[in-house]
């Protein structure tokens, strides 16, 4: 029974590995594929046992073995995030998904997990969220959406991609008129147009009600945030912040959870949705 969590423990390291190349290449217009990886500050190729997911960190014990220089923890962070949550669709509950069969729904989980990390390291690293992986991504989610509806019927089909280019068309303008809005209003934009992009992606793989919960979740989580760092002083009052971490982080609780379990709470409180 444990085969198959650490398969996918191990191929959700490979592809956390893969990931960090494009988060480091993708700004600099460089090659995803070649060169080969290699030291940033030498240029010396890196070997076999060194480009291992985690243990290759571990065995350079953080440094490049040619010239010493210091390698971040954030490669085998990241290629832990990503084998973890690759375990985690294992066991998810995507909404969008419902019906579809379960090779498809673990398969679909695995691609927009690893999707959404290279965006959200981006964002952080450069306050930008790049437009082809945007694009790319929402045509992918609408993809997936027709297969799970082809799945069960043609008219399963039609209806689920309708409500998921539904919602990526409404994220996208709603994202881009309070984006306006804020600007016309405040002398400045308070969201990106990244934003809205990504929000696009996010409607075509959740569809209407799930990008709902996954907004309210990342407007939730990033107003607490951003609060939290402009009280302690770690951001300054006009200071801009990512947004995008957030809107990923909801994409990622809904598509894991199912959007019925975010909703679920409202119904303590005699509200129906």
């Amino acid at each position: 029974m444990l085969l198959m969590p650490l398969l996918a423990a191990l191929l959700g390291a490979c592809a956390g590995s893969f990931i960090n190349v494009v988060a480091w290449r993708l700004p600099r217009r460089e090659s995803l594929l070649f060169p080969a990886s290699h030291c940033p500050r030498c240029g010396v190729p890196l070997a076999f046992q060194q480009n291992l997911p985690v243990l290759g960190w571990l065995l350079l014990r953080g440094r490049c073995g040619n010239c010493r220089g210091p390698i971040s923890p954030r490669y085998p962070l990241v290629e832990l995030l990503c084998a973890g949550l690759w375990v985690a669709v294992l066991q998810a509950s995507p909404s969008a998904m419902a019906g579809a069969p379960t090779w498809l729904q673990i398969g679909a989980g695995w691609l927009l997990v690893s999707w959404l990390i290279p965006l959200v390291l981006i964002d952080c690293d450069h306050l930008w969220l790049p437009e082809p992986l945007c694009r790319w991504g929402l045509l992918l989610g609408l993809a997936v959406c027709l297969a799970a509806g082809l799945s069960q019927s043609g008219q399963v089909a039609r209806s689920l991609v309708f409500n998921h280019l539904l919602a990526a068309c409404l994220g996208l303008l709603a994202f881009e008129g309070l984006s306006a809005l804020a600007e016309r209003l405040l002398g400045r934009p308070a969201l990106g147009l990244g934003d809205a992009k990504l929000t696009a992606l996010l409607g075509a793989w959740l569809g209407l009600t799930g990008l709902g919960v996954a907004v309210a979740l990342a407007v939730f989580s990033g107003a607490a945030v951003g609060s939290a760092g402009r009280l302690s002083g770690r951001l300054g009052p006009s200071q801009p912040f990512p947004f995008g971490p957030f809107l990923a982080l909801g994409g990622v609780a809904v598509w894991l959870a199912g959007e019925g379990w975010w909703l679920q709470p409202w119904s303590w409180w005699g509200v129906s949705l």
